[in-house]
């Protein structure tokens, strides 16, 4: 009996709490939607698993950990040193991974259609308002300036940069912040097609743009370098992750090497957006992510996101006041920087009205301003509440 009341000590079943189980639920949620609806596999899956490890109660033998993950919140808090998971979380703790994240979607971004329409950029802009609006409301809701910035980042629905500003600014947030913003990315199929509906009409939604001008080589190749220069007088709180971003495209841009960027838009950013979907689910265990708190980050997370999505739509039909060449207004709605499935959301409304309708390639540019416009956010927000 002493054996067997040993062997059950050494479970985890001993452990295991209503709030495990239910996260467990939660990490099979994730799976399933990412394989039954397509939502962001890439992303959900790994997410998913994580927040299966995270839920598991480790096994201790002699004080030492020897399981390869920790639960109760201390991988975010810095501690455990015996867990595997505690030296892959460093890469989260300290912004690593995004930053890294960040390489490779620039290697595999392509800036002809921004180029080709500079104008776009504002509708980038223009759709960050979900950031500061986000952060003003954390801040009537009793949440601290520092945290109220990091929750406000959910806006950009850029899940890198999300990551990279809690980090800094709000480490026992991080969890549910990146699941947040992750979770939106996921949604953007979702969310957005009704808010673009609602705020256009069918006249609007069906406005056929211009074809771009041509971009040459020669602009590709110096956009990159000046833009990062731009971006980091502007913010330069945003240079790691406008640097990355830009050094990425250059790597695809300049022609000399194609290995590089082949490298980084492939197996690098693949194995990286492993390691930061499986940190982040095993951060969120129980007893930190179910609290009222983080269902407050959920729901300022969706109010962000709509607030985005609808002032790029917004913005387009203002910047139409003024302008000869009409912009579609649905395209406003890509300025947010779930790349590239905002984009796609774009497309997908405007041929629901007319079949022959092609805006993907005009929302690319908006779409890609917005992966600048988060990382500027991120940079003014950590210099100002850093």
């Amino acid at each position: 009996m002493d054996f067997l009341f040993n062997l059950l000590n050494c479970t985890a079943l001993l452990n295991l709490t209503w709030g495990n189980l239910l996260m467990d639920a939660v990490g099979i949620f994730f799976i399933y939607i990412a394989i039954k609806k397509h939502y962001e596999p890439l992303l959900l899956v790994p997410i998913g698993m994580g927040i299966l490890m995270g839920n598991v109660a480790p096994i201790v033998i002699d004080g030492k950990q020897i399981f390869f993950m920790l639960v109760n919140g201390e991988i975010a808090r810095g501690t455990g040193q015996y867990s595997v998971m505690y030296y892959l979380y460093f890469g989260v703790r300290t912004g690593i991974y995004p930053a890294l994240i960040f390489l490779g979607i620039g290697a595999m971004t392509d800036f002809s259609c921004l180029l080709a329409r500079p104008k776009l950029v504002l509708l980038g802009a223009a759709a960050q308002v979900g950031i500061f609006v986000t952060y003003l409301g954390a801040l009537a809701l009793g949440f601290l300036p520092h945290e109220a910035g990091a929750i406000g980042i959910i806006g950009g629905a850029d899940g890198p940069t999300a990551i990279f500003l809690s980090s800094i600014l709000a480490p026992e947030l991080v969890a549910p912040i990146a699941i947040a913003a992750y979770s939106y990315m996921a949604l953007v199929p979702v969310i957005q097609p009704p808010i673009m509906k609602l705020l256009t009409t069918r006249r609007e939604r069906l406005i056929r743009m211009s074809t771009p001008p041509p971009v040459s080589r020669r602009e590709k190749i110096l956009f990159p370098i000046g833009a990062f220069l731009i971006c980091t007088v502007v913010a330069p709180g945003s240079a790691i992750l406008t640097g990355c971003f830009f050094f990425g495209n250059l790597l695809k841009e300049c022609g000399v090497t194609e290995r590089l960027a082949q490298t980084a838009r492939t197996s690098f950013v693949d194995i990286v957006t492993i390691l930061v979907g499986v940190c982040v689910g095993c951060s969120a265990s129980a007893d930190t992510f179910l609290q009222p708190r983080s269902l407050l980050i959920f729901a300022l997370g969706a109010f962000s996101f709509a607030v985005a999505t609808a002032s790029g739509v917004l913005f387009a039909k203002f910047m139409n006041l003024f302008s000869r060449d009409k912009i579609n207004p649905l395209i406003g709605a890509a300025g947010v920087s779930a790349v590239p499935d905002s984009a796609r959301v774009a497309q997908m409304v405007g041929q629901e009205e007319d079949h022959q309708n092609h805006l993907l390639m005009h929302a690319m540019g908006p779409n890609v301003a917005g992966v600048i416009g988060s990382a500027m956010a991120a940079g003014i927000l950590w210099s100002l509440l850093g």
